[in-house]
């Protein structure tokens, strides 16, 4: 794969790749009200589509914005359905084919075939290669204050333009990033996951190329140093702090620090040891809260038996990958005339 990105935005600029990537967006949607008109006249659509591109027509829709409050309170922002056809195929055709291949191996958020669960195993392993190394060694845990708020798009902009020189695409890139605000960009856009990949990609290289760290792993802005001595941990805490102000102007949050390995490590939904894995203290809460309502909706005669599939197996599918049998085996238990009807 070539190092830049060259002469390629109007090569991929094609009714198949359009489709490709209207097929991609619509996954999971096909009862959606906004999917189903795009789809009454869908040739015509992605036929506008195309030649607004090509014509240097194209307009961003405005963003619907909703609040969600798991695991924390953010501000989502979602595009209308045919800019997000526009954002599968600008991921799909220029992110993902010319930029993986720059990741390290230890960043785990949207990439193929990684994710929570691979992370997650990784790091037990590297945790086991450090007690058997060392005994006794030091977890530097860190994440960064309101991340995706706080990316700076100029930075942004002079990180990909190093790669990209193709002056079409740089230019599109720039209508992407543009909604009027300098600072953030929006959590909900397709694009955003994997240009917030890109961004921390800058202190991947530098803890893994300048630093010489062996044991460390990224799940989106939350990463995990594994060092032998607290002297090392403090010596690096800084390094990171300085690098991330001065070269991506972002601020460690409060809670990041370093302490005793024993205590085991909260990373990508779980609480990870050398020998074992457990359900976060969060999670278990959370599952409280969905059997209460569960229980309740049953005795009312309100409940859905679909949704509560949906997300019964959802909790089950995050447990099985953690010491959990016997947790969810009372979970089960109180579930127990609900389950015998919808499973």
């Amino acid at each position: 794969m070539s190092k830049t990105i060259k002469n390629c935005f109007y090569k991929k600029l094609t009714f198949e790749n359009i489709l490709n990537a209207h097929i991609r967006a619509s996954k999971g949607k096909k009862n959606k009200k906004e999917l189903i008109l795009f789809e009454i006249d869908l040739e015509t659509n992605l036929i506008k589509i195309l030649d607004d591109i090509k014509n240097n027509k194209y307009k961003f829709g405005d963003y619907r914005e909703f609040k969600v409050y798991e695991p924390k309170e953010r501000l989502i922002k979602s595009l209308p359905y045919r800019d997000r056809i526009v954002h599968q195929w600008y991921i799909h055709e220029f992110i993902k084919p010319y930029y993986y291949s720059r990741f390290i191996k230890d960043s785990y958020a949207c990439i193929e075939n990684k994710g929570t669960h691979v992370g997650v195993k990784t790091l037990q392993k590297y945790m086991r290669i450090m007690k058997h190394k060392y005994k006794n060694y030091y977890v530097l845990k860190c994440d960064i204050k309101k991340f995706f708020y706080n990316i700076d798009k100029s930075i942004l902009i002079n990180i990909l333009s190093k790669k990209i020189k193709d002056k079409k695409l740089l230019s599109f890139t720039k209508i992407i990033l543009n909604d009027n605000e300098k600072i953030g960009i929006p959590i909900g856009n397709y694009t955003s996951q994997f240009f917030a990949n890109i961004y921390l990609n800058e202190l991947d290289h530098f803890i893994k190329d300048k630093k010489h760290i062996k044991y460390y792993i990224r799940y989106m802005d939350d990463f995990i140093l594994l060092l032998e001595t607290k002297e090392e941990c403090n010596k690096l805490l800084q390094e990171i702090d300085y690098f991330l102000n001065s070269k991506l102007n972002l601020k460690l949050n409060d809670k990041s620090r370093y302490y005793k390995s024993s205590n085991g490590i909260d990373f990508c939904g779980y609480r990870i040891y050398e020998t074992h894995i457990l359900l976060r203290k969060r999670f278990k809460n959370n599952v409280s809260k969905n059997v209460k309502l569960w229980k309740k909706l049953n005795i009312e005669n309100k409940f859905c038996n679909k949704k509560f599939i949906l997300s019964y197996n959802s909790l089950t599918a995050h447990a099985s990958h953690s010491n959990s049998y016997n947790y969810f085996k009372k979970i089960d238990l109180e579930l127990k005339d609900i389950l015998n009807n919808n499973i």
